[in-house]
């Protein structure tokens, strides 16, 4: 292979047309198909191609590489339609997404802006708390991320193929191809391998994408040595283009990617490459090359930048939890508009300008970030204010007269008429951070993580008794409840709860095979500790709102401490819905019924009976969420939900007294 035979440069109206489809592909299927494309991995491949050989041809061309000069080029090629478009989200978040939403808003805009938004949602992927949130109108930046990354990563790796060059003494492009084929191998191998372990973080890790991006590179290098005959080229354009337009419907992209099944875009993308403009006139070229697709690729850049904002947007304003082909039309047409203005206003007279110097290039880029910085700046100043206020106000607020919460459902205690009309606690702009304790302790382990953490809460020198808390999330939002239990009767609380995993034989309800791996791994573990730490009593949920009856996998669990002389309290699942609700009342109000939960739970206390294990207390809690066919998300002046079925810290607070009335009945009736 002749290395040193340097392509024809040359415009190539098919790369514009691929980046045209790909960009109407992410669209299609995010309006109308809720899924991913594959898109994305094809303007990964061409990135790899166009800047290996931006980055080659500087280096011929000069001698060296102007490290600074290509990275402001970049800036002046990203920033202005990314900014522009990041300064109308940051606007239209801070005037319509509900306030629960601001901060983790505000905290991706930021991510967007520095250009590390995939790895925010890499953690968030493992992040069970972070799974809840409503979509992001930024969350769609992940791919400019990992981009830009990679733009600096190519960078290292020619400066690194030059040395080497020059230290044997053999040409550049021999070094490179060889550094890109190894970075091909180990990124690939990775990539298989962190998507078996973990997918969602592999989709945005960067290191797991960059086999694609060296695919790019290496086309670029061997492709002036590729000829191919008319009939070739026409069967390699056509197959590669169908795969891409098939990819999305035929893998579910979202769930398997990026690891060996991104070989099917990326071979895609080759293909289409490959093919060039030698396929004759029935060829998959005179579709790329035609000047519409070339036109609509020059701002396929701000078109993707575009439709995933105004699609959100979209969502919050109609309420729709689906979109119409006449709505989705008018989505797609408004993106096409605005990516033409921006590309044309914005980006252009930036980019085209060649007179400027360096320092004036840096103060033009810095400006264009400046508006950004100062109102998100200014939004975060605005979010400490308001967070510091209701926080002050929660203070204040030590008569339990005013936000009783379930305390309203005792009648021995309150009288619904003398509670005070005042505003809700925890106030939606705080709600999100109204969690138990044990997540920022990092007591609560993550969805992917096996390890057994134990953390004690309550009286841990001189207890009285021990209680266990396993399970997950629903087994962890009454950690609040039982540490007023524990102040109250001397009791240690020993805290054993992960993300998406509750305490059973079988992995319920887990999303992914790995996170049931994980599950059922660190049920084991959480099981032998407690086999030889013999608690007192084990608090757990008893059922899955999602499921009918007890799940079997909880029985034989409870079957299995039986065994060892261990005492289980399990508690009913609480209510849940579909929808955030603190989104829901900041939109509609709290009085609408449309935010209200139906009280439809079974009872299974019958089920619970026959299974007659002597060492299982069943407590339901329901009457203390719901009255008797509604549960309101606001009781006692007090929001029950901080998403769509995680009840908050405060709620929490306030069911103290009824949780401790069981677990005393529990221990009584174990004791005989």
């Amino acid at each position: 292979m002749d290395l040193y035979k340097i392509p024809e440069r040359k415009f190539r109206p098919e790369i514009e047309g691929v980046r045209a489809v790909a960009a109407i592909l992410i669209a299609i299927y995010h309006i109308w198909l809720g899924n991913v494309s594959g898109g994305v991995d094809v303007f990964f491949v061409v990135s790899g191609f166009l800047i290996t050989a931006s980055l080659l041809s500087m280096y011929e061309r000069n001698g060296s590489i102007d490290v600074i000069g290509y990275l402001l080029k970049l800036g002046k090629r990203l920033f202005p339609t990314a900014f522009a478009i990041l300064l109308f989200i940051l606007i239209t978040s801070f005037l319509f997404l509900p306030q629960s939403q601001w901060t983790d808003t505000l905290r991706e805009i930021l991510a967007a802006m520095f250009y590390f938004e995939n790895w925010m949602l890499a953690f968030n992927s493992v992040d069970y708390l972070a799974q809840n949130n409503a979509a992001s109108p930024v969350q769609h930046f992940w791919a400019m991320s990992t981009q830009f990354q990679f733009y600096i990563i190519w960078t290292a790796v020619l400066i690194i193929a030059v040395f080497i060059a020059r230290i044997m003494r053999i040409a550049p492009r021999k070094s490179l191809f060889t550094i890109l084929i190894t970075l091909f191998i180990v990124s690939l191998s990775y990539s298989v391998y962190i998507t078996t372990v973990n997918q969602p973080w592999a989709y945005f890790d960067t290191f797991a994408r960059v086999w694609e991006f060296a695919t790019g590179g290496i086309l670029f290098l061997i492709i002036g040595n590729i000829t191919l005959n008319k009939s070739t080229s026409f069967i390699f354009g056509w197959v590669g283009f169908i795969g891409l337009i098939s990819c999305g419907l035929i893998l579910q992209v979202s769930t398997m990617f990026p690891g060996y099944a991104a070989l099917w875009p990326v071979a895609s993308a080759v293909l289409i490459l490959l093919a060039g403009n030698n396929g004759g006139k029935l060829s998959v070229y005179q579709i790329l090359g035609s000047k519409p697709l070339v036109k609509f690729g020059g701002i396929s850049y701000g078109f993707y930048l575009w439709h995933w904002p105004l699609l959100i947007l979209y969502f919050n304003f109609t309420g729709n939890e689906s979109v119409s082909i006449i709505h989705g039309v008018s989505i797609i047409l408004a993106a096409i508009i605005l990516s033409y203005l921006t590309t044309n206003i914005v980006e252009k007279p930036i980019r085209v300008r060649k007179e400027m110097s360096k320092p004036n290039t840096a103060l033009v880029l810095i400006g264009i970030a400046s508006p950004l910085i100062i109102l998100a700046g200014a939004w975060s100043f605005h979010i400490n204010e308001l967070q510091a206020q209701t926080s002050l106000a929660s203070a204040k607020s030590s008569d339990m007269s005013e936000y009783p919460g379930a305390m309203v459902f005792d009648s021995n205690v309150s009288d619904l008429s003398e509670i005070p009309e005042v505003d809700f606690l925890p106030q939606l702009i705080n709600v999100k951070d109204d969690l138990p304790r044990s997540y920022d302790d990092g007591c609560h382990q993550q969805v992917e993580e096996t390890e057994v953490i134990r953390c004690e809460y309550g009286e841990t020198e001189n207890p009285d008794q021990t209680l266990a808390l396993v399970g997950g999330s629903h087994s962890t939002h009454w950690l609040p409840a039982l540490e007023i239990y524990a102040e109250e009767t001397n009791t240690k609380i020993v805290n054993y709860t992960k993300g998406n995993c509750r305490f059973s034989s079988e992995a319920y309800l887990v999303s992914t095979p790995e996170a049931r791996e994980t599950c059922e791994e660190w049920v084991d573990g959480v099981t032998e500790e407690l086999v030889e730490e013999k608690p007192d009593i084990i608090f757990t949920t008893a059922d899955a709102t999602e499921w009918e009856g007890i799940p079997e996998g909880y029985a034989e669990k409870w079957e299995e401490l039986e065994e060892n002389d261990i005492n289980v309290f399990a508690i009913k699942d609480n209510p849940r819905v579909e929808y955030d609700i603190p989104g829901c009342i900041e939109e509609y109000g709290v009085e609408n019924e449309g935010c209200y939960l139906e009280n439809d739970l079974e009872d299974y206390t019958e089920d619970m009976e026959e299974l007659d294990l002597s060492n299982v207390y069943y407590a339901d809690l329901t009457d203390k969420f719901c009255e008797v066919d509604v549960c309101k998300p606001i009781v006692g002046n007090v929001l029950v939900y901080r998403d769509d079925h995680h009840i908050t810290k405060t709620y929490s607070e306030t069911l103290a007294p009824f949780v401790g009335e069981e677990i005393d009945k529990a221990l009584e009736g174990f004791g005989e």
